[in-house]
């Protein structure tokens, strides 16, 4: 828990982005298209916070570099398919 509290300034524009894209993506809940772009939109943005996060803590690497975008093309392979699927 003390780590998190220490951390809790970087957390808060995550937490920031991920409300921003659920909002955009209920907003434009009637267009695919435009709910593909908030997914984009949030997935480039969670792998900028992540690299930001880990320039500021000095310990940014390849390995941590890749995992971000991993996550965010994971996510955003299964936000397509629900959108398209739906």
């Amino acid at each position: 828990m003390r780590a998190f509290s220490k951390h809790l300034v970087h957390y808060i524009p995550l937490i920031g982005i991920f409300l921003a894209g659920i909002i955009g993506f209920w907003l434009f809940s009637y267009d695919r298209k435009l709910q593909i772009a908030v997914s984009v939109a949030v997935s480039i943005s969670y792998v900028v916070w992540g690299i930001v996060h880990h320039i500021l803590h000095k310990d940014l690497y390849w390995e941590v570099f890749f995992e971000y975008v991993m996550m965010a093309a994971v996510g955003l392979i299964i936000l397509a398919s629900v959108i398209f699927w739906a």
